[in-house]
């Protein structure tokens, strides 16, 4: 796929003449609202099997081409180039995706086999309307096979049947589900929540739901909480064993420990009291995963951060979520809430101590609305990516981009006269947090929160990875 900036004068019919697609193809994968108000510096992914390359250190276009089976001579026509024994690190390509003419006689199942792809991956990147008819001649885009596996979570916090649509639209794109939380108490109980529904659409969903236990709400701090329970073998001993009972009770598949803000005192106390909740859930066939702050020193000083041991983490969980997010929190000044700079000073670190194949990146799907000037004790709004441009369509802004941080943003005047400024995610922040993923070499992806509507995000989820299923 590629993805195109809105320049000044631009319709959405001039720009799908300029990639030869559809006007509705690109309506359906960015999920326009308002296809007639395009914004200056909006981004808009644009459907095809044709992609893009950054040339990196060591690498040759016949490298390339292997990796994207594909020929030298065919990039090097789609890209003009005179000479491609000799290519420059950081270059762009344009990497376009296989064409076959259908011969006489032939059908889709014959194709998807001599290319070694689906054929539903075929009906979907043509277009094709009637499978068993393919006339003879036929241009076919061969889809590109080679999209990683990835491990992907999804935590929400709707409840009840409200939940259920949430989980059948994101159906083919989650591994696992997270309804968020069970609340412990201080003595080893658990408040309940409804998620029953959640659990009953996910597995019609083929998605493992994970049992979220927390000591953190947004309205109360839990450290003491935390020690009040951490600190005592009996308390601990109890808490273990209403957990395990949930757990099977509701069919949960394994088990996220979210513990946050954790007195410092209490870092020992939290690693045995993971290692005791491994062993007990390993034994009865559950997996175990925690939620980390997103650290980049062993020596980082803060509540957040010093009782969440990475080394210890990394080695007793099945798995970890890396919260790598908030930077722009809802109670502080206007900033990315996911700046990509941050996160790789996170990722450097974890991945020396966490095998990085245990390692989720926590991605955050929602956005922020901030009054400015930021005045201190004022609480920014927290909207959908969707509302985010729908306000930028409302009140005729232009979208900027932090390139360091890899955010867009844009400012804007209310009705009242009030100014603000909004930090989001698009396809290009998006697409740059896939690309550290597959960088890293990390194992998974963990969205903070569904029930935010993010078309984006889920088209450019398709594109760059197969979603792994473990039921």
């Amino acid at each position: 796929m590629f993805i195109h900036v809105v320049v000044p004068g631009e319709t959405l019919y001039r720009i799908a003449a300029r990639y030869s697609v559809s006007v509705a193809d690109i309506i359906e994968a960015n999920g326009l609202e308002y296809p007639n108000r395009l914004i200056v510096g909006q981004s808009l992914i644009i459907p095809t099997e044709d992609t893009t390359h950054v040339v990196r250190e060591g690498e040759s276009l016949w490298r390339i081409a292997q990796m994207y089976q594909t020929s030298v001579q065919a990039i090097a026509q789609a890209n003009n180039i005179a000479t491609p024994s000799s290519i420059a690190v950081g270059t762009r390509l344009i990497i376009p995706a296989n064409r076959y003419r259908v011969a006489e006689g032939e059908n889709l199942t014959q194709i998807a086999q001599r290319y070694g792809v689906s054929v539903d991956s075929l009906i979907r990147a043509n277009n094709i309307q009637n499978p068993d008819r393919i006339i003879a001649g036929t241009l076919l885009v061969i889809p590109r096979n080679q999209r990683p596996v990835m491990n992907v979570n999804g935590y929400i916090y709707f409840f009840g049947e409200e939940a259920v649509p949430i989980v059948n639209e994101r159906g083919e794109d989650l591994t696992y589900l997270a309804p968020f939380a069970y609340l412990i108490t201080e003595n080893g109980d658990m408040e309940p929540i409804d998620d029953s529904p959640a659990i009953s659409a996910a597995y019609r969903e083929n998605i493992m739901p994970m049992m979220a236990v927390t000591n953190f709400t947004t309205t109360l701090v839990g450290e003491n909480l935390a020690h009040t329970v951490l600190s005592s073998p009996e308390i601990r001993g109890r808490l273990l064993d209403n957990i395990v009972t949930t757990a099977k009770t509701k069919g949960y598949g394994g088990v996220n420990i979210d513990f946050e803000n954790v007195l410092p005192a209490d870092r020992v106390n939290y690693n045995t009291f993971l290692e005791e909740a491994a062993a007990r859930l390993h034994s009865e066939w559950l997996f175990l995963s925690t939620a980390l702050a997103p650290k980049t020193s062993a020596t980082q000083s803060g509540l957040l951060y010093e009782a969440h041991d990475y080394p210890a983490h990394g080695r007793i969980a099945d798995f970890v979520v890396l919260m790598t997010y908030e930077w722009g929190y809802r109670k502080g000044p206007p900033q990315a809430i996911s700046p990509l700079n941050q996160i790789k000073r996170v990722l450097d670190y974890a991945v020396t101590v966490i095998p990085r194949e245990k390692i989720y990146f926590g991605f955050q799907i929602y956005a922020r609305d901030w009054l400015i000037p930021f005045v201190e004790g004022q609480e920014a709004e927290t909207i959908s990516m969707q509302e985010a441009i729908s306000r930028a369509v409302r009140f005729g802004t232009v979208i900027q981009y932090d390139e360091l941080a890899q955010s867009p943003f844009f400012r804007y005047t209310d009705e009242q006269g009030r100014r603000h400024e909004v930090w989001f995610e698009d396809a290009r922040s998006a697409q740059a947090k896939f690309d550290m993923v597959k960088e890293y070499s990390l194992g998974g992806v963990s969205y903070w929160a569904l029930g935010y509507p993010f078309p984006q995000n889920w088209t450019l989820l398709q594109d760059n990875f197969t979603v792994n299923k473990v039921i």
